[in-house]
């Protein structure tokens, strides 16, 4: 392709085109960047560990451990292309990249008490170990090869999810929930358990479940209808058949009151994130989860001599947000550590979380020492309090762009560029009737309001611009999930909206769920992939907590292509306590870098990395900062592949 495309349109392609007017050169891009035809990543793997399990090392040392560990890939997937910077010795030129090693894990004792349960591992940097690394595929061709809208915008504006994958900012689609769905309540946040322990790692009520553990799914939907339930779950496998009886294996949902209203809620590796209403901001550590030998697995108070105060109280706290849900750590971030291994540094907002205040606007909160490993000084603090003139009076929902924070309140959407987290700057206000929440995907963000859903073109991520023609009517939308062409809208009455956004400037509602009235008070909704399937977890208000699978190979046979159309199917379903209003999102694992360019996961090769800001824009603006658009349907006549080097 000529490099004068971008400016002018005319797209050029083959020998006839001189050299030093190609757009990609084998100076800058490796030649198997586009002669591909697809590419393996790891979505995500799980390493558990059983203690008093004699087994031999891998290795050729002959030495024995008393600690057994598979390993279980849980999302192989083949439908990934992404693209970073390769490593020094290759010139630090454009290459595949591909999620290498996107790990979490597991460890029990001699007791059989899980001492830490599907924890996602911080690198030596700092960065998140959900790892990623340029990447040679084993399919490099001369035909079948990567076509011009894979890495530029598509002239029919389809491929916005493509590019949001392409650039390593994640799409939402392969995201890990885990054993547990955790849920804000209107006076308190629970965990309910949705999956087996053992692997495969099966969700409850599933099509994996049914054939993988056909005794516990019979348990599941003929005894219980379907409903997750505390109780325990021991013997149930026919011990008179073998002599031997199972293990007891325990079912529990941990409910932990709180002063308020819980808004939004965030894992992130051993801590949970709240924003709960009156009560303030608070962190708490919910690494025992899973531990019979913790009485309180959710734990607030003290653990140190030292003392411990990880709340932050403020007059009305109503929504929070993380830079990053992948544990990272930017005190490891050393400017000797990023010399030695080429690594860049962490933006400053990654030291901080952000919460909204009705009342009092936006508070920052420098949240690093949860991530130091040192227990005796979690002790938090307001880093700042930010509300000029009012602005973010009401405010209720925050999304943040890596340093750009989309804020709903009773003005409409604010935009505040975080780039000093310190000392926030108002960049936009987009008045807005009711704005509710907010959700980015590559150039688009998705905005709910009392008229429903809407959009605003984010090219330039502080000047979002409306797009009226784009607007999907709901009668009372709530919170949005992106998840690659679709979007999942909680519509409170109307249930689970699922509108089809492939091309997001024409939007079609492709469904709206309530499974005939058993779900009718929509608050939340997110979406993860399990295995081979994807499911939806949703926040019901007062009917509780509902878990939805998507895609299963007997409801979608495509369920292995990049977006596969779901086919909700109510699976499970729980009692809370009080209204649930809100869910945690799952571990992003195909996300590397931020809007802003801000890195996140750790890159496995000396050098390597993914996409500055400025380098991403140039795959889709020119120089005059306008975006250009290319077409697969060239006239190729004439035109033949050159020889791979």
């Amino acid at each position: 392709m000529s490099r004068s495309g971008a400016e002018d349109g005319s797209f050029a392609f083959g020998p006839g085109v001189a050299k030093a007017d190609r757009a990609h050169g084998d100076d800058n891009m490796a030649c198997f960047t586009c002669h591909l035809s697809w590419t393996t990543s790891c979505g995500g793997c799980h390493l558990p560990i059983e203690a008093n399990w004699k087994t031999s090392l891998h290795h050729y040392d002959g030495e024995e451990t008393r600690n057994f560990a598979t390993y279980n890939p849980q999302v192989a997937r083949d439908e990934m292309f992404q693209l970073g910077k390769h490593m020094t010795t290759k010139g630090n030129e454009t290459a595949p990249v591909r999620s290498t090693s996107a790990l979490v894990l597991s460890s029990t004792n001699i007791n059989r008490e899980r001492i830490y349960i599907q924890q996602p591992p911080i690198s030596g940097i700092g960065f998140s170990s959900q790892a990623f690394a340029p990447h040679f595929p084993h399919t490099v061709r001369r035909t079948e090869t990567k076509t011009c809208t894979e890495c530029h915008l598509s002239a029919k504006d389809d491929n916005n999810a493509i590019m949001s994958q392409l650039l390593l900012l994640g799409t939402n689609f392969v995201n890990f929930v885990g054993l547990n769905a955790w849920m804000g309540l209107e006076g308190g946040f629970e965990a309910i358990r949705v999956t087996e322990w053992d692997e495969p790692q099966a969700v409850i009520g599933s099509y994996l479940q049914k054939y993988a553990y056909p005794d516990y799914w019979k348990l599941h939907v003929d005894q219980n209808k379907r409903e997750l339930k505390n109780w325990v779950r021991g013997q149930y496998f026919d011990a008179r058949a073998s002599g031997e009886t199972q293990a007891v294996e325990e079912f529990r949902n941990v409910v932990k009151g709180t002063a308020g209203r819980v808004g939004c809620l965030q894992l992130r590796g051993e801590y949970m994130y709240v924003a709960e209403g009156k009560g303030g901001f608070r962190v708490y550590d919910v690494a025992s989860i899973a531990n019979k030998g913790f009485s309180e697995p959710i734990l607030s108070g003290p653990f140190s001599k030292l003392g411990h105060d990880s709340g932050v109280p403020s007059k009305n706290a109503t929504c929070m947000a993380l830079a990053t849900n992948q544990p990272v750590n930017p005190l490891r971030n050393t400017p000797e550590l990023r010399r030695i291994n080429q690594e860049q540094a962490f933006l400053p907002i990654y030291s901080y979380a952000a919460v909204t205040d009705s009342v009092e606007g936006l508070i920052m909160v420098n949240i690093e020492t949860m991530a130091d490993g040192e227990f005796r000084n979690n002790f938090l603090k307001r880093a700042v309090t930010w509300n000029p003139d009012g602005v973010l009076n009401g405010a209720r929902h925050i999304q943040l762009a890596g340093q750009i924070a989309y804020i709903t309140a009773d003005v409409g959407l604010v935009v505040v560029d975080l780039s000093d987290p310190l000392h926030p700057r108002l960049a936009a206000v987009r008045p807005m009737k009711d704005a509710r929440a907010s959700a980015i995907q590559f150039r688009y963000l998705w905005v709910t309001d009392a008229e429903g859903l809407k959009l605003f073109d984010v090219t330039k991520l502080t000047d979002p611009v409306a797009v009226p023609s784009a607007t999907v009517p709901l009668a009372d939308a709530r919170r949005i999930y992106l998840a690659r062409t679709f979007a999942y809208v909680a519509a409170k009455s109307e249930g689970l909206a699922i509108v089809n956004i492939t091309n997001p400037l024409r939007p079609v509602v492709y469904a709206k769920e309530t499974f005939g009235g058993q779900m009718t008070d929509v608050e939340d909704v997110i979406v993860g992939t399990t295995n081979a399937s994807l499911f939806a977890y949703v926040a019901d208000g007062r009917n509780g907590f509902k878990v939805i699978q998507l895609t299963s190979p007997a409801s979608q046979p495509n369920f292995y292509g990049f977006s596969p159309a779901p086919k909700p199917e109510l699976i499970a379903w729980a009692r809370t306590p009080s209204p649930a209003l809100a869910l945690s999102k799952g571990l992003d694992r195909d996300r590397a870098v931020d809007e802003t360019g801000g890195q996140i996961a750790v890159f496995g090769r000396l050098g390597s990395r993914p996409f500055t800001r400025p380098e991403m824009e140039r795959l889709f603006l020119n120089s005059r900062g306008i975006p250009y658009k290319v077409s697969d349907e060239v006239d190729m006549k004439g035109w033949r592949p050159p020889l791979l080097r």
